[in-house]
Formats: structure tokens, C-alpha cells, sequence
């Protein structure tokens, strides 16, 4: 059956077993009595917008219906979400009114997106849709253009996203509303986010996670969240758990989040329950705030939070052909489905929108009463959908110069600890527009150097509390991702570094928020922001002690299916090529920004000065390990990654030893987009350029840190692609050691020893005449190296030390032949 069998609307949750006792810890409210015109204009403004939403669904024409509606009325597709409408336009009627009686600056996070018809009304009621759509101004021809417009390749799209003034989270994929709320609010500290996360929503491990944002916000420098949890009992064809859970089941499971909660549940005077439950949660917000902010700071603050039960699609349908429509699941998407057919469906339709009196909520002109302007903030930047934070208040970064922190040529260092000493500095220089979001992994990741000058802020921690702090380590991933983009949408900047295995968690998360910021950048209002910045470490490269659970790089192709002008993949292979991508992708704007490098100490092979070069470039031969300075090669070998372009130095100094007449030239790629097809991306080479750097004809053979599928999807289309061979991760690891990891996905130095010496005898005659006993000789030195490892459980002595290329020729050690 296509979903539940109930017997009576809005079924409401049965007992459970918790004492009664427990009812103890939901607060208790005298209910204040509105204004008579306060409650007139919530009504009002409510009434219109469930008006206007449930118009959107299905009206094709006579949007006022001044005349009775007509099959040719009726939208070819009816398309939109219902049920969850009331609940949203009731809350943004509220919030309209505390926004005007305390001058407050409030965002509005929609955590069920399909609701767009109610956000969309609302913000037309306001007039929000006319400062940025001037063609859907406050007149009776802007509200035939919304209406009609909704749902179709001219108009507002069914779920909210970027095009939706007010907005910072894309409503598509569920479960993130509630950490992108909190995003929002840090450092922000009289900014309010009223964050409504529906129950289907709730069911979500984001959300459940979510409910610990709290513990992170500090209120002598931050903002605060109040969240409303709209319980309307179902989803799409079956109940949901909060709205098969009682009272005390809800007020335990909120109080051990943390939340002092509220039940706002009175049908019958619901605009003074949630008006009053409104005015004690921002009371209760300006209390914790002042104590933090007078040097008194409440240890373990209760936040409130709203538990808002109403049946789901009030006001709509109550049955559809002898089937329960309001308070059930029918009522999610659009109960009369058939109305552009059936005579009894198009005859409820118009029953359904005369009721709510549509002649006393508009004027003759299409505009809105005085009755609903009352309630709406005057001033417009005080209006949900006009905040300025949700679209223009980028901040920014002083950042310094990275130079300063560079390590000298030829030494070894450590990337992360490098970066490190940067964004410490980065902190001190911007004390409130830049965080890191980490899920308990800086001090592993050797970026410990951020905790000079600041700390971990968690509020619950009797060692942090009350002490601020640009780090926030949570170990949900999901949580970080919206922390930062929630605080990235508000105008600053944010840093995830993460072991690379488990960015993956996050991957359609961050493809919601690149699908937000594609469309951003197409409106004409929405400013410039940060780009979001990734730091993959702990790479599988040296994932060896963790073993195979902790190897895979695949968020690099997650970020590479982006559109061409928000990925960006960056690989430097050393600390100082790290410091310059790090710096640029902290000044960058509106990009999805990875980078992937190395925690352990890896040798420098090029100067800060030359590190700026190569990174700008995307791409360089490096002379230095290249026969004659790279010229007239037989064979082209890249490295890409730190550990794999390791590994091709080592072959080269190899091969100058082994083979003194193979002309190779290394190139290294940095910048991962350089490589597609010449067009495809705003990075990518031209065909001259490509020519140039790898050459016209000869044999190029690519050692690359991601999937080989990557680099082929990138190549796909430069000619002569015969040429090339690629070796890359091959999904073969364990707990092992970082030579074996090479080993064993065939990226090692004799790997690439062999590829140079296979297509060097191509045009070489003088390889290619010795080219089966130098091969067999190289393997076999592999062979026994892999033996070394498996007897003696380590890489042989000097394994990773630095190739030394001095005098034109090889001084290179013969590592690992344990003959």
C-alpha cells in the first residue's frame, strides 16, 4: 500500500512510560494577551501567505479568483510541497513581530526547503521579492507573476535556494538547517537565527548531531540560535518519530541536548502560545548573553528551544474524496492533484482558497492591507528577507605574508606544521572573521601550531569555557560543514582540515552548497564571499598505521565534478608550495577550494620565491631533476602529490644512475584543473601550453595521488593521448609502511623507473636495446625491497631522504637493495 491507513486527523502520540514528573522540565508559560491589532495583523499576514502559496501550486491565471476558477486556471504540472507551508508562514509572522517590537536582527534558516511557496509568499507580503525582483513588485500584476510564474523554467523553483532573498541554506537534501544556523550566529553577536527544522528532518544524524552546536557558541561573542522543532506528526506516507513521541519523551530527550524546551501546542489561541513562547525565548537569550557579556558567564547556559505541534497542511483540505487530507501525510505535496480535471477537486480548490478571504487581505490594486504591513518592520533592513548578512557582508581577510613563515630550500618540513605558524598569525591579524572547523583532528594533523595565540572553544568544557577561541573540533563531520557554511554565507572565512579518508562524509553536502553558490553568483544582488576551503592530510599515503579504512582520496573527484568555476584541486608537493596555495585560497572568493598535502616532514624542493612561481603557473618543469634542464626528453614524468611527486624524484636520480643516456623531464602539477582539455575550466592549459610543458609526442607517464579515472576524465580530448600512462591509487592498502603503500598501488620509484624506461625505448634506441636486462634488474630490486619490508616490518634506512642531484649527476643512495 502506498502509505499509512489512519482513522482520524492529526493522531496524537500515545503515552509513554517516563514518569509524569518529567513534564516538570518544559517551561511553563502565563500566556500574554496580543494586541488587538498585533493579533489581527498575525492573523492577516497568515492568512495571505497560505493564500498565496497554495495559489502557487495551482493557479495558472485569476490569481485573486474574481471570477470562478476554470480548468484553464489550473497549471499544466502541479508542482510544490503543502503540508509544511502553515507551519512556516505562522513562525514568519512571528518573527516578523519580534523583529519589530525589539528592532532585532533576525535570519530565518528553513530546514524543510520544499516549503518555498510559504517563504516566497511571506517575502512578497513584505516586499522583499520587489528590492530584488522588481517584476514581482506589491500589485495585482506581481502577484500574478509569482504565482503563475512558480514551479516553471521562468519562475521560483519549488525549494528554496539562492534565488530566495533572506536565505543561506539550500533546501534540497535534508539535515543541515540546524549547524548552518549556528555557523551563522558565531561572531555575530546581535544577530538571531530562528532555524525551523521540520520532524522529518529530525530523523537525520546531521540534526541529531546538530543538537550539540549550542555547546560551541560563546554569548559574549556570538549570537544565538532559537530553534523551533514543527512537529506535524508525518512525512511523506508515514509518521515520523518526534510526532509519535509524547511530551515527556520530547522534554527529556531536549533537556539532555541541553534546551530548555517549550511546547507551543494550543490550536486554539496558537498566535498567543507561540507569541509569548517568541518573546521568552529572546528573553532568555538577552539573559544568557548579558551574563556572558558583564563577566559572569553562566556555565552550561539551557538555550530555549520551541517544540511547535500543529497538523500538518492546516488549513488546507480536510478530505479529498472521503480520504483524511489536513493532519496527515496527503497533505505533504499536493492534495488535489487532479483539480485541472475533476469537477469536485477544481470546486474544493476554490472552496479551499476563498476560505481564506482573499478580498480582506488584498487592496483593488493586488497590494496588502495595513492590517499586514503593521506587523512587518518598517525598516527594511530589519526585514527577514532584507538582512544584510544573508547577502552582502563579506569580510575582508588581513592576511600575512606567507613568505615570512617559508622554510629554506633543501630542508625537510612538515606541511601542516608550516600552515600552521600561517593561520596562527591569520588568527591574531583577524580576531573575528576567520575559523577552523575540524573534527578532532588538528593535533594529528600537526596543525597545533593554530593553538599559540587561541583555543578550542567549547563552551562545556570547564578548560574552555568562557574563554573564545577560533577552533571548534566536533567529530561530525557533517556539523563542520555547516558550521562553515553558515559562517561563510555571513561574510567570513572558514578552514576544514580533515583526515582525507573522511571528507567524503560530507560530499553531497558540499555539492548541495556549490548547487547554492552556483546560483548566487547568477543574481544580480547577492555579493562576493569566501570560498569554502578543504585541507585534506593524513593522506593514504601515510594512512599506513590505520590501515585501509583510513585510505581514500575520492572527495578529489567529489570536487571535481563542481562546475568548471567553483572547483578548485590543488596537490603541492612541498611546505612552502602549501603556504602559497593556502594563502591564495584564503583571499579567494565563491570557489570550493582542496587541498591536499602531506603532514609528515617531506624534503623543500623549492625556495618561497620559486614556490610562488610554480604555484602561480599551475604546473612547471623542474629542471633540477630533469636531464639537461628538462630539454629534448625522452620521456616526461609528473608527479602529482606530495609522497607521489617524491617518488618521481627518486626514479629520476635512479635513472641517472641506471641509465645515464634516458633523457627525462619532471614536471610537477600543483594546480589539478591545468590539465583539462584547453576551455573546460578557466585553469586549463592551452594546447600550446600543454605541448610545451609534456611535449608535442613524447611519452608521458603520470604518478598521481587520486584515482586514475580522475586524471583520465580530465585528459580526455588532448591529442595523442596513446602516449600516456598513468599509475594512481588502486585501492591497495593495509598497516604497512609508506614504501609498501607504494608499493603496493604501484606508484613507487621503481614503478616509475620502469614506466620511464617503457617509453623512453620508444624513440631511444640506446634504451630500448638494453631495456630487458635493465628492467629485469629494477624489478628485481623491488622485489627484494618488498621481501626487506615483510621481514624487517620498516622501509629500509634513508628511504625518504632527499635525492641529491648536485654536479649534473646522480649521487642517489641505492635504497632498499637488500641483496
Amino acid at each position: 500500500m502506498p502509505g499509512e491507513v489512519i482513522d482520524r486527523p492529526n493522531p496524537q502520540p500515545l503515552p509513554s512510560n517516563i514518569e509524569d514528573n518529567v513534564l516538570s522540565l518544559a517551561v511553563k508559560l502565563a500566556k500574554a494577551k496580543l494586541d488587538t491589532s498585533e493579533a489581527k495583523g498575525l492573523q492577516k499576514f497568515r492568512r495571505a501567505a497560505n493564500y498565496i502559496a497554495a495559489a502557487m501550486i495551482f493557479l495558472y491565471d485569476n490569481v485573486l479568483l474574481e471570477r470562478d476558477l476554470t480548468f484553464d486556471d489550473i497549471k499544466p504540472r502541479l508542482l510544490g510541497h503543502w503540508g509544511t507551508c502553515p507551519g512556516l508562514t505562522l513562525v514568519y509572522s512571528h518573527l516578523n513581530l519580534l523583529a519589530t517590537k525589539h528592532d532585532q536582527d533576525i535570519i530565518y534558516v528553513v530546514g524543510p526547503g520544499h516549503g518555498a511557496p510559504a517563504i516566497l509568499a511571506c517575502l512578497w507580503l513584505e516586499g522583499s521579492l520587489e528590492r530584488f525582483y522588481p517584476q514581482y513588485g506589491r500589485t495585482k500584476q506581481g502577484l500574478h507573476n509569482l504565482i503563475t510564474k512558480f514551479s516553471t523554467p521562468s519562475g521560483f523553483p519549488s525549494h528554496i535556494n539562492a534565488e530566495t532573498p533572506g536565505s543561506i541554506h539550500e533546501g534540497g537534501e535534508l539535515g543541515y538547517a540546524l549547524s548552518v544556523a549556528f555557523g551563522a550566529v558565531m561572531d555575530k553577536p546581535d544577530l538571531v537565527v530562528a532555524c525551523i527544522v521540520g520532524d522529518g528532518e529530525s530523523e537525520t544524524g546531521p540534526t541529531a548531531a546538530a543538537w550539540h552546536a549550542a555547546k560551541y557558541i560563546d554569548p559574549n561573542e556570538s549570537g544565538a540560535v532559537i530553534p523551533i522543532v514543527h512537529v506535524n506528526g508525518f512525512k511523506i506516507s508515514e509518521r515520523t518519530i518526534y510526532g509519535c513521541m509524547d511530551d515527556k519523551e520530547m522534554a527529556t530527550l531536549f533537556t539532555g541536548y541541553g534546551y530548555q524546551p517549550r511546547f507551543v501546542e494550543d490550536l486554539d489561541d496558537i498566535d498567543g502560545d507561540l507569541g509569548t513562547s517568541m518573546e521568552w525565548a529572546l528573553g532568555e537569550i538577552k539573559r544568557i548573553q548579558k551574563a556572558a557579556r558583564s563577566g559572569k558567564p553562566i556555565m552550561k547556559p539551557r538555550w530555549p528551544v520551541l517544540i511547535l505541534r500543529t497538523p500538518k497542511g492546516w488549513s488546507g483540505p480536510k478530505k479529498v474524496h472521503g480520504e483524511i487530507v489536513e493532519g496527515s501525510f496527503h497533505a505533504h505535496q499536493v492534495p488535489l492533484m487532479a483539480a485541472k480535471t475533476d469537477d469536485t477537486e477544481l470546486k474544493q480548490l476554490q472552496e479551499w482558497l476563498l476560505s481564506y478571504r482573499p478580498d480582506e487581505l488584498f487592496t483593488k490594486d493586488g497590494g496588502v492591507v495595513e492590517d499586514i504591513t503593521r506587523i512587518i518592520p518598517s525598516n527594511d533592513s530589519k526585514k527577514l528577507g532584507q538582512q544584510i548578512d544573508t547577502y552582502g557582508s563579506h569580510e575582508e581577510l588581513q592576511l600575512p605574508e606567507w613568505k615570512t613563515f617559508g622554510i629554506q630550500k633543501g630542508e625537510q618540513a612538515s606541511c601542516m606544521q608550516a600552515c600552521g605558524a600561517l593561520l596562527d598569525q591569520t588568527f591574531v591579524d583577524n580576531p573575528h572573521s576567520i575559523r577552523v572547523f575540524s573534527p578532532d583532528e588538528l593535533v594529528s594533523n600537526k596543525l597545533d601550531a593554530v593553538f599559540k595565540h587561541t583555543g578550542r572553544n567549547f563552551q562545556w568544557d570547564e578548560f574552555s569555557h568562557a574563554q573564545g577561541g577560533r577552533v571548534i573540533e566536533i567529530l561530525s563531520e557533517h556539523t563542520c560543514q555547516g558550521f562553515m557554511q553558515g559562517y561563510t554565507l555571513t561574510g567570513r572565512t572558514a578552514l576544514f582540515p580533515s583526515y582525507e579518508s573522511f571528507l567524503g562524509i560530507i560530499h553531497t553536502m558540499m555539492v548541495q552548497y556549490s548547487k547554492f553558490n552556483k546560483m548566487a553568483r547568477e543574481t544580480t544582488w547577492r555579493k562576493d564571499i569566501s570560498s569554502i576551503n578543504y585541507i585534506e592530510t593524513s593522506t593514504w599515503t601515510r594512512q599506513e598505521h590505520n590501515g585501509f579504512s583510513h585510505q581514500n582520496p575520492s572527495f578529489i573527484g567529489a570536487v571535481l565534478n563542481l562546475k568548471p568555476t567553483a572547483a578548485r584541486v590543488y596537490l603541492p608537493p612541498d611546505a612552502n608550495t602549501f603556504l602559497s596555495t593556502l594563502a591564495h585560497c584564503l583571499r579567494s572568493k565563491n570557489y570550493v577550494n582542496l587541498m591536499v598535502g602531506s603532514k609528515q616532514a617531506q624534503p623543500v624542493f623549492l625556495s618561497p620565491e620559486e614556490a610562488e612561481s610554480h604555484c602561480r603557473a599551475g604546473a612547471s618543469a623542474w629542471k633540477f631533476a630533469s636531464t639537461d634542464d628538462g630539454l629534448n626528453p625522452d620521456v616526461v614524468l609528473v608527479g602529482i602529490g606530495a609522497e607521489l611527486t617524491f617518488e618521481v624524484i627518486e626514479g629520476a636520480a635512479m635513472l641517472r644512475k641506471l641509465v645515464p643516456h634516458l633523457r627525462v623531464r619532471v614536471v610537477n602539477v600543483t594546480d589539478l584543473m591545468v590539465l583539462g582539455l584547453e576551455g573546460s575550466h578557466p585553469h586549463a592549459l592551452t594546447h600550446n601550453d600543454f605541448d610545451a610543458l609534456f611535449t608535442a609526442d613524447k611519452p608521458i607517464h603520470f604518478n598521481y595521488h587520486g584515482y586514475a579515472n580522475e586524471l583520465k576524465g580530465l585528459l580526455f580530448g588532448r591529442p595523442n593521448l596513446h602516449r600516456i600512462t598513468i599509475e594512481a591509487y588502486a585501492e591497495e592498502g593495509s598497516t604497512t609502511t609508506p614504501l609498501d603503500m607504494m608499493l603496493r598501488n604501484r606508484v613507487s620509484r621503481w614503478h616509475v623507473v620502469d614506466a620511464a624506461l617503457k617509453g623512453a625505448a620508444v624513440g631511444n634506441e640506446r634504451v630500448r636495446v638494453d631495456l630487458h636486462q635493465v628492467r629485469s634488474n629494477n624489478l628485481h630490486r623491488l622485489r627484494k625491497t618488498q621481501e626487506f619490508i615483510m621481514r624487517e616490518g620498516r622501509d629500509p634506512e634513508g628511504a625518504y631522504d632527499t635525492p641529491d642531484f648536485e654536479g649534473g649527476g646522480s649521487v642517489h643512495r641505492d635504497v632498499g637493495y637488500a641483496d
